[in-house]
């Protein structure tokens, strides 16, 4: 059985076969020495199921892995892969994508979550009648029920905020997001009131690249960062496209795309000034 992001399984089974290979032995020869099939072997490896933390315990151990960074790391990964069974999103697994799936899993494990936004306001903090117009926008054929059923999704995922350990939220959104009206005067005159109020969550820190700031580095597509606890090996980019999403988990990658996020925090107006200009607009919308 699937469980958890694929991109962690992926991971998982890259890394585990390197170790299998360091170790010089075969698929075959973990497999018996493990006294599994080699299938068995071979699923995990290619990401194609999900391996519980105490089997990649087993398989350390056949392969000798006594360093301790590297048994945390894939220990993590494989509690992360295993996604802690069913989250609440499996409910809507008839309806949702399996990357829209394992972006809301990634989201609901990450201890921190930056996302540059320059079209729409990120999912986390959008109104359900905002979530309505922009999947009518973007998905025109869908019927009603079905739009109003991921408008549910969307605010569903917003009870991260609310939790317990929330994760720390930080937002740059371009002034085009607040400009565009979508849904219409009234949809989004609530929306800026919302980001409003989101802003004044403890765990959450919003700020607005102006007009005025010129081009930035980003400006050309929105992007997010997840950021997860133990070890920042398992920090992962997700690139949103209109028909798929692209998860970037390379060090030169995250380093790239976190400094780029750092830059246009100094190109924003400071939260407070951000909150002034929603304020504004708001009360124009």
């Amino acid at each position: 059985m699937r469980h958890g992001p694929a991109v962690r399984r992926r991971r998982l089974g890259e890394e585990l076969r390197r170790a299998r290979v360091a170790a010089r032995l075969t698929s075959r020869g973990a497999a018996e020495l493990a006294g599994w099939h080699q299938s068995k072997v071979s699923r995990i490896e290619t990401g194609a199921s999900g391996v519980k933390a105490g089997d990649v315990r087993l398989l350390l151990d056949l392969y000798r892995v006594a360093d301790p960074g590297p048994r945390l790391l894939l220990e993590t990964l494989a509690d992360a892969a295993d996604g802690g069974g069913d989250g609440w999103w499996h409910a809507y697994r008839s309806l949702l994508p399996a990357e829209y799936r394992d972006f809301i899993s990634l989201e609901s494990q990450a201890r921190a979550v930056r996302t540059v936004e320059t079209s729409a306001v990120p999912g986390l903090l959008q109104t359900a009648e905002y979530a309505r117009a922009v999947t009518r926008a973007t998905l025109a054929d869908l019927p009603d029920a079905t739009v109003d059923s991921l408008a549910e999704v969307r605010i569903a995922r917003q009870e991260v905020l609310r939790g317990p350990r929330p994760p720390a939220l930080s937002v740059v959104l371009d002034e085009a997001v607040l400009r565009r009206e979508v849904g219409g005067p009234g949809v989004m005159r609530a929306q800026l009131r919302a980001l409003a109020a989101a802003s004044e969550l403890p765990c959450v820190r919003l700020q607005v690249v102006p007009f005025s700031a010129g081009g930035y580095a980003g400006q050309t597509g929105s992007f997010v960062i997840f950021s997860f606890p133990s070890t920042s090996d398992l920090d992962v980019v997700i690139l949103d496209h209109l028909t798929r999403s692209v998860s970037l988990e390379r060090a030169e990658d995250l380093a790239v795309y976190s400094a780029a996020f750092a830059t246009m925090q100094r190109r924003a107006l400071p939260p407070v000034e951000s909150l002034d200009l929603i304020a504004a607009l708001a009360g124009g919308a």
